[in-house]
Formats: structure tokens, C-alpha cells, sequence
């Protein structure tokens, strides 16, 4: 097989690996939950995978449920559930009536009830009660977006503006106890973060989130400043969370995949939290290091980058990695590099990420486009599409952040 077929290879077998099925069914299993009632909320990109997963479980069990996830992530009808589709990254008017659907569910749940909280990636948008108006939050989460804020300074932020976030929705689901089983889209897996921890107590200060408006100049109202300043709860006493999957195993489950083609796979980190860019040429210059090798090599990175946006293209950070990586190992034999997210969605795009190899530049040369200019109007997506370096999956059903991939084939 070329190149593109390993990779394909590659993205298949590792997101095959990380989807929640057998995770939320594991953590379901002969698990007892008592004479009371158990509702479900699943929430995040995964929202419907998981919430399927769960209700195939409980069965009778289920009394009631609500799902809230992206557009065109709803794959069918799941028994006694409500399934809503919202806005994400940034949330819109169905976020908000999903949300209150949810609440209006976990407001009938009493003492010795249950709710089984599903919740993934996404979740920061999708779920969503705002505590200022609709159209500031919004602009509030394009700023963080734009700026280059990472995914822990922007749930600082999002979480002191909610009424569902840091802990809030757990407090709304008194007297009923939560279980949550989480799929985490964080380095480090910090629970109060992933979809800003509705969940889960708040590690995070006001001081903090005022040093993060601050750093990067938001466009605040006063009533958001005085939000800020609010603290979100500091300990849950009815909630039990556990993990159920990470970036950890999406990068175990992509080296393996290289193993099982005649890579040697090395994982470099799963921690990644720098710009794009800067991610794809650090993988280019391994390239050039290695270049001379006789044996088939593969180096993993896995975590989730950043773009600062300083034009008005199409893509996301997923492509712009790739496509950084492009000048670099031009003219390189057998080498290439490419970057996918998890989710199978790669910024406000259909696709999952990018793919660039050793004849990528002098491809885009020929069209006369420049990869500079590119980068700089952050219009990864259609450059890529003239070299058909796009990696399109359709949505997954997880979200365990992205990995990154440089391939030396011999």
C-alpha cells in the first residue's frame, strides 16, 4: 500500500478503537443502582453514541432521557430519549432549549433517584444555560476562539457565565444522586474542564478567570465582569464520575495501528498544546533527522493544538498542522504527515483533518499558491482539497482530542 492507504488504514483502526460502546457498557455492567428511578442525560460530539450505549444497557431500567450533541451527529431514534441536535463551537438557541430540556428532566428525579450523566467534548457549547444574554455569550466564545485561548482558559471563562457548568448542573440534579462517565477531550484528563464540568467541583478561581479576560482583552459586559467574579461550587456531595476514555488510548491505538503496517512507532507525547503550525514543522524537522533511515518509522503526538486566527480562510487546526508540516519535508521519499481530530470534525469544516506528503508543496506551487499566504489567511481547507490532502471521516461517535502523525515508509 502508498502512503494515503496507511494512513487511511491508520485513522480507521485507531478511532475504531477509542469509540465509548464498550467503555460505557463496561462501566454500566452489574453496576446496582437501587429501587429509584434513573433518567439520562448524554451530553458532548459523542452525546448520541454514548446515550445509545447506556440505553442499550438499562433497557426497562431507563425511566427517562435527554440527549444533546452536534448537527448531523444524531444516528436514529434511542428508546424513551429525546434527541437534540445544537450548535458547537459556538452555542445557538437550540443549545439552550436542549439544555432546558435536560433540566426539566432532572427536576422530576427525587431522593434514591438516579441520573446517569454521559458527558464528552463539545459539551462546553452544547450545553448551555447562559447567565448573561445569548448574543454576548456567543461573541464572548468567538473572542476566546479567535485569540488562541487554549480549552482550560476558555472553560474558565464559559463556566462562571452558566448556569449548568462547574458543578451547577450536579446541584440541579438534588436529591438525586449522578453518575457520570466521562470521555475526555483534555490533557490530563482534569474533570472540572472537560465541557467545563457540569459535573464536577470547580478548581478554578476568579482570579483566574480575570486574568484570562484580562490577557486577552475580551469585550466584556459589566453583568459578565460581575460573573466572573462570582465562585462556582467547590465540592458535590451526590455525584461518583468515572473516565472512560482519552487521548492516552487514541495514541496507543494509533501506534499499534503503524505496528500492524511495518512501522516502528514512537509515542512523542500526549500532552501536545502549542500552535498548529509550530506542531506540524517540529514533525517536519524529525523528518529531515531521519531521512537517510532503511527501516519504516512512525512518531505520534497526540493532544490538541491552537490557531490564532489572522485571516478569514476555511480549516481548522488539524489541517493547518499539516499543511505547516508541507515546506518541510517537500522532496522528502516516503514521508508525509497528518493530523485528525478524534470527532471527525476539524474546525467549522467536514473535515477530520490533513494530510500532506513529500509532493505537496510542489503541487500547490504549480496552482501558484503559496503555503505561507495560506497559513496566513488560515486557509488550510482548500489548499488541501487541490491536493486531495483532506481526511474526511463523517462524525465518529467519541472525542478524544486529535493525533498527530509523521509516517517514514521504506
Amino acid at each position: 500500500m502508498g502512503l494515503r492507504e496507511d494512513v487511511d488504514r491508520i485513522i480507521e483502526k485507531s478511532i475504531q478503537a477509542v469509540l465509548p460502546d464498550e467503555a460505557v457498557a463496561k462501566a454500566l455492567k452489574g453496576r446496582e443502582f437501587g429501587q429509584g428511578k434513573i433518567y439520562m442525560v448524554a451530553v458532548g460530539k459523542a452525546g448520541w453514541q454514548m446515550g445509545k450505549a447506556a440505553a442499550d444497557i438499562l433497557k426497562d431500567r431507563l425511566e427517562a432521557g435527554v440527549v444533546v450533541t452536534k448537527y448531523d451527529h444524531v444516528k436514529g431514534e434511542i428508546p424513551k430519549t429525546r434527541c437534540f441536535e445544537a450548535g458547537h463551537p459556538v452555542p445557538d438557541e437550540n443549545s439552550y432549549l436542549a439544555t432546558q430540556a435536560a433540566l426539566d428532566l432532572v427536576a422530576q428525579a427525587a431522593s434514591g433517584d438516579v441520573v446517569v450523566f454521559l458527558l464528552s467534548g463539545g459539551g462546553s457549547a452544547l450545553f448551555e444555560k447562559p447567565l448573561v444574554c445569548g448574543e454576548e455569550l456567543q461573541d464572548i466564545t468567538t473572542q476566546l476562539l479567535s485569540c488562541g485561548a487554549d480549552i482550560v482558559e476558555m472553560n474558565t471563562i464559559r463556566k462562571r457565565l452558566s448556569a449548568v457548568k462547574g458543578g451547577r448542573f450536579a446541584q440541579a440534579c438534588e436529591p438525586a444522586r449522578v453518575f457520570s462517565i466521562v470521555l475526555s477531550d483534555i490533557l490530563g484528563d482534569p474533570l472540572d474542564m472537560i465541557a467545563s464540568g457540569p459535573a464536577y467541583p470547580d478548581s478554578s478561581t476568579c482570579e483566574e478567570a480575570l486574568a484570562i479576560a484580562a490577557k486577552y482583552d475580551l469585550r466584556l459586559s459589566e453583568a459578565a465582569r460581575e460573573f466572573l467574579r462570582q465562585e462556582t461550587p467547590e465540592s458535590l456531595h451526590n455525584v461518583e464520575t468515572q473516565i472512560t476514555g482519552s487521548v492516552s488510548d487514541l495514541c496507543r491505538a494509533a501506534a499499534s495501528a503503524c505496528e500492524e503496517l511495518g512501522y516502528e512507532p514512537y509515542i512523542l507525547t500526549d500532552q501536545l498544546n502549542c500552535e498548529a503550525r509550530e506542531a506540524g514543522r517540529f514533525l517536519a524537522s524529525i523528518a529531515r533527522t531521519y531521512q537517510n533511515t532503511d527501516k519504516s518509522l512512525a512518531f505520534l503526538a497526540g493532544g490538541e493544538t491552537v490557531v490564532h486566527l489572522t485571516g478569514k480562510g476555511k480549516g481548522g487546526r488539524n489541517q493547518e498542522l499539516a499543511l505547516a508540516a508541507a515546506e518541510e519535508i517537500a522532496g522528502l521519499k516516503g514521508t508525509a504527515v497528518f493530523s485528525v481530530g478524534s470527532d471527525g470534525t476539524d474546525g467549522p469544516t467536514d473535515a477530520a483533518g490533513g494530510y500532506c506528503d513529500e509532493s505537496t508543496q510542489e503541487r500547490l506551487l504549480a496552482e501558484g499558491i503559496s503555503i505561507y499566504d495560506v497559513l496566513q489567511e488560515n486557509d488550510a481547507y482548500h489548499a488541501l482539497e487541490k491536493t486531495g490532502g483532506l481526511i474526511i471521516t463523517g462524525a465518529t461517535g467519541t472525542n478524544v482530542n486529535d493525533v498527530s502523525v509523521l509516517l517514514i515508509k521504506r
